[in-house]
């Protein structure tokens, strides 16, 4: 039986057990995974505090020792509802849901995420940045305060050279390292079928760039019109010699946002394309990422749908909306990404097609950059080793 020094809970800020947007579950499911695997090779036995967003969806993350604290925006400042949650921690890994320690998304959510790392430092608890994209920050006041965190931080872990690039000036020394993606370590189940069947394409659409982003007239500036980029790359295929099969993927089930919904997009489009095949809406990220798994082909907009891609050897086509997606695959060294910010609606339809027919090559660069992937990974698994063994340390 463990003793009493063997226990620690661990909060995990910004993370969900029952996000829409699946990649946020994703992160979710991989750092528990993480922790867990660590504490059992260090006899030490976790708790998880998960501190996120209230939503209203089922929980697709649930186990004896996961916790959940459902935030609010009075919440931020409460000292009975995150405040406390902190206090109760042992340490805490901030992973500002993968891409929102930035403020192209608007002030509401980096406001917010710079108040949740507040509270950690407040509380005078370890405050470790998972992995995650860190910038771009337009406003002045946000670049200021985001830097203030990050220096007062135990641990800063970026997920891309971009990331680590902006904040290279703020001379961190050993207490930042460069990672990926910790969904990369998502449990899933590997997909099996008949290989004599049509060969299978997974086109992730994303509902946010579909309706032109929260504000609805082009909030990300992409340069090609991309419902027009979408249909082109549906028909192009469909008419492609080989016959493909192929199936519209969600990656965000935003049931009572349809701005961001996925699943919503998709429908209409199976609709008016009746030669596809409508994916279900996954009831968890692993559900999402057995599914995509069974893909020959893989393109989409959402960046966790391209990770479940990625991570279990599917060739894929990110099709990026922001500098996260390049940050995240150009650092591993693949480079497939076409960029619907600065490309033409021709050169992105072209990336597709050529990843589509060159996906034999496509497979043996992501089996090459998978293990670029792992070894970064590893890096981060090893500084969270020492503090989880810091922790046994101060209990004993």
């Amino acid at each position: 039986m463990m003793s009493r020094s063997s226990e620690l809970v661990i909060g995990l800020l910004w993370h969900s057990v029952n996000s829409d947007n699946l990649g946020v579950g994703a992160l979710t499911a991989s750092n528990i995974a993480i922790v867990e695997k660590l504490s059992e090779a260090l006899g030490l036995r976790p708790r998880f505090l998960v501190i996120g967003w209230r939503d209203a969806g089922a929980a697709y993350i649930s186990s004896d020792n996961v916790e959940v604290v459902d935030i609010r925006m009075r919440d931020l400042v409460r000292p009975s509802k995150l405040h406390a949650a902190v206090r109760r921690c042992d340490l805490v890994i901030d992973i500002s849901a993968g891409d929102s320690f930035a403020d192209i998304y608007g002030a509401k959510r980096i406001g917010s995420n710079l108040l949740g790392k507040l509270a950690v430092l407040l509380s005078k608890k370890p405050l470790l940045f998972g992995p995650q994209t860190i910038g771009p920050f337009n406003n002045r006041l946000a670049k200021s305060a985001a830097e203030f965190f990050i220096k007062r931080s135990d641990l800063v872990v970026s997920r891309d050279s971009l990331s680590s690039d902006y904040v290279a000036h703020l001379n961190l020394g050993e207490k930042f390292i460069e990672a990926t993606d910790v969904a990369i370590r998502l449990p899933y189940d590997p997909a099996s079928y008949s290989r004599n069947e049509r060969v299978r394409i997974g086109l992730n659409v994303s509902g946010l760039l579909f309706n032109g982003g929260y504000t609805q007239n082009n909030m990300f500036n992409l340069k090609a019109d991309y419902p027009t980029v979408v249909r082109r790359i549906i028909r192009e295929l469909l008419e492609d010699e080989s016959q493909p099969e192929i199936h519209l993927i969600g990656h965000v089930n935003a049931r009572e946002m349809p701005v961001e919904d996925d699943h919503r997009i998709c429908d209409a489009l199976a609709s008016e394309f009746p030669d596809t095949k409508l994916a279900p809406r996954f009831e968890s990220p692993s559900d999402a990422k057995s599914y995509i798994s069974s893909m020959d082909f893989f393109a989409g907009a959402r960046m966790h749908a391209c990770i479940a891609a990625f991570s279990s050897g599917v060739p894929v086509v990110p099709m990026a909306y922001s500098r996260k997606f390049e940050g995240l695959f150009g650092t591993l060294g693949y480079e497939r990404t076409t960029d619907c910010r600065s490309e033409t609606e021709e050169k992105i339809v072209a990336a597709v097609l050529s990843g589509y027919r060159n996906r034999k090559l496509l497979h043996e660069e992501v089996k090459q950059t998978l293990a670029i992937a792992d070894r970064k990974l590893g890096i981060y698994e090893a500084r969270i080793a020492s503090f989880l063994e810091h922790v046994r340390e101060k209990r004993q």
